[in-house]
């Protein structure tokens, strides 16, 4: 069933309605790059690069390897890794032998992280050789069917002299000591045939990936996406975004084969930045830049900046809490960031006039986006020029998408111009909630034929076509641009002995849009403190999701049928609901973690989970929607 034309006039030019050729497995993006271009450079780690072929030839024997292990195909292996150049050969790898990635949160905690495990029945986990990050793992995966641990280290993957001189030092991280039996990444590959093994693959049925978001609902499960969700959405982006490559030049799609550098700054384990940024890369055969800790240097930011100078970037995709850091970074001047000619933006409204303040500096365009993680992820954008984009908005369904508005009572179809929750259907669309029959139901309707995914956005279609994000469904929190869900928070509080009743809300912050307060009601006869209940939560939630502030109350407010209200306790501390009103600034680092950019291109948000982060390696990002979650 064809789709009609998006009904705006402002369609960009050259751009297909709808394309095709997106049903192979999601592994032929980096198989076609390796025979295209074997020798050019995908991944640069602190100078260190790896070629196209030498990444295919590693993934091949990642996958042998796991067959030796006794995976089959449809196993789960999980990821819980940083943006180091280990990741797309472990990602691809994975794919090969038949298997699903689920990519983990690298900030969460032992608990989160166990039951995420538990969850997708993962038999296989890859971490990071890391005094934080590998005693995660190991509680982590306790009473898990997680039965193969791989430890990667990072110093083979340092030019020669770095990593001697790192290693001799102490400057690379490591854990303190590893458990008997923990494989360790470079002897397993060492060890491995390089020849691929053969798999049946059905692209639009067969699994590549589970990422774990909140949904609509707020309950953590893994949006189960297949091989042809992401080719898709790889190469609907690759049409979508034309931009002049040359001065004085005319708009056009991204060159290939080694012609541009893409900036990883965006955590891979969320959709946002495994599509945009490190997928995105591969399909084009172009450079990939590992940045594990955004935050590095003094002041923060300053190593992304050096970065960005050093290796010429020049494609970019970012939450606006990005963007604002590099815009009012105070040495901001002292950099030369004129190679970035685009940038894509989403997580949260971005800012004209940090748009403004980027596009004077690097002289490139930058646009807003939305999708989420069930999406996988971008499911409209704004068309990549300035005479057509429109701030405040998330641009039109790009190609094989469809968008309706629907009545958020009755799901009846709205006309332009009035809000309801934003439905979306095109081959871009996950299968479904990972063993979750029932959410499913509640998230997917069948209309005129067609399957459309629920996203629990509010917006509006405007008079010239363009979808407009207004408000969120649910009562989640946006904290730097990554999604807190308030029964996850509230679940830790009543865990808490001296708790009768909690509830937790989304307050104004200055330095993350919004912060995570809670509103606590005591054990009759027990005393406490702010602080022991902010720490309480600390051991068991990633750093963004612990509340800022506790309230405490002698009564809150309920339903008739004793149900906290939480909207009463919002309006009560004047928190703005809308969107519009956020400022969105990167957290500052707190305790044992603290950021994590959500993902989602754009506008509001109803799911998921991303992360950026360490590399000495400091945690620094959070989990989020794609909506670029």
């Amino acid at each position: 069933m064809s789709l009609a034309p998006w009904p705006t006039d402002h369609w960009p030019e050259g751009v297909p309605r709808e394309i095709s050729g997106f049903e192979k497995p999601l592994f032929s993006l980096l198989d076609e790059a390796a025979r295209r271009a074997p020798d050019k450079i995908y991944t640069i780690f602190n100078d260190g690069t790896r070629t196209f072929s030498r990444v295919r030839d590693t993934a091949n024997r990642v996958a042998n390897f796991l067959l030796s292990r006794g995976l089959t195909k449809g196993d789960r292996v999980a990821i819980f890794l940083p943006n180091i150049p280990q990741y797309p050969e472990i990602y691809f790898g994975i794919l090969k032998m038949g298997g699903v990635c689920v990519t983990c949160n690298p900030l969460y905690t032992a608990s989160e992280l166990n039951h995420q495990l538990k969850d997708a029945g993962a038999r296989a986990m890859f971490c990071m050789d890391h005094s934080k990050f590998y005693p995660t793992t190991v509680e982590a995966a306790a009473g898990t069917d997680v039965e193969t641990v791989v430890v990667c280290n990072i110093k083979s993957y340092l030019p020669a002299l770095k990593g001697f001189i790192g290693g001799l030092l102490g400057k690379i991280p490591k854990a303190d000591s590893h458990q008997p039996g923990h494989l360790f990444f470079d002897d397993v590959v060492a060890a491995a045939a390089v020849q691929a093994p053969v798999v049946d693959i059905d692209p639009v049925k067969d699994l590549a990936v589970v990422i774990y978001t909140g949904g609509t609902t707020g309950v953590p499960k893994g949006a189960a996406l297949t091989h042809a969700n992401f080719v898709f959405n790889v190469m609907a982006l690759h049409a979508w975004m034309r931009v002049p490559q040359e001065t004085g030049g005319t708009a056009e799609t991204l060159r290939t084969d080694g012609f541009h550098c893409f900036l990883g700054v965006l955590p891979w384990y969320h959709s946002f930045g495994m599509t945009i940024v490190m997928l995105w890369a591969c399909h084009t055969a172009n450079r990939l830049v590992c940045i594990p800790d955004p935050r590095g240097g003094n002041p923060p930011f300053t190593e992304v900046l050096k970065a960005v100078q050093k290796y010429r970037t020049t494609i970019l995709a970012g939450v606006p809490t990005i963007y604002a850091a590099f815009a009012n970074h105070p040495l901001l001047d002292r950099f030369d960031l004129t190679s970035i000619m685009g940038c894509g933006s989403g997580g949260a409204p971005l800012p004209v006039e940090v748009a403004k303040k980027i596009e004077e500096k690097t002289g490139g365009i930058i646009f807003e986006c939305y999708g989420l993680s069930e999406t996988a992820p971008l499911a409209t954008g704004n068309p990549s020029n300035r005479e057509t984009r429109k701030f405040g908005s998330v641009g039109f369904p790009v190609s094989n998408t469809d968008v309706k508005i629907l009545h958020v009572d009755n799901g009846e179809q709205l006309p332009r111009g009035e809000d309801g929750e934003i439905a979306i259907s095109g081959p871009r669309v996950m299968a479904g909630y990972w063993q979750k029959p029932a959410e499913n139901d509640k998230a997917f309707r069948l209309i005129e034929g067609r399957r459309y995914f629920l996203s629990g956005d509010i917006g509006h279609i405007d008079a010239d076509g363009y979808l407009v994000i207004t408000d969120r469904k649910k009562d989640l929190i946006l904290v730097g641009g990554f999604n807190c869900y308030p029964r996850e928070v509230e679940e830790v509080l009543y865990a808490h002995p001296k708790v009768a009743l909690a509830a937790v809300v989304g307050v104004p912050d200055a330095h993350s849009g919004e912060a995570v307060k809670a509103f606590v009601q005591l054990v009759p006869g027990e005393t406490a403190t702010a602080e022991e209940i902010i720490a309480f939560c600390r051991q068991r939630l990633a750093g963004y999701k612990t509340p800022r502030s506790v309230e405490f109350r002698d009564s809150l407010p309920t339903s008739v049928v004793g149900k906290v209200l939480r909207r009463v306790l919002a309006f009560q501390n004047l928190a703005p609901r809308s969107k519009q009103h956020f400022l969105y600034f990167l957290p500052l680092p707190q305790g044992q973690g603290s950021l994590r950019p959500t993902f989602f291109f754009g506008g509001g948000g109803a799911s998921s989970n991303a992360s950026s982060s360490p590399n000495g390696l400091r945690p620094e990002t959070a989990s989020g929607d794609f909506k670029v979650s």
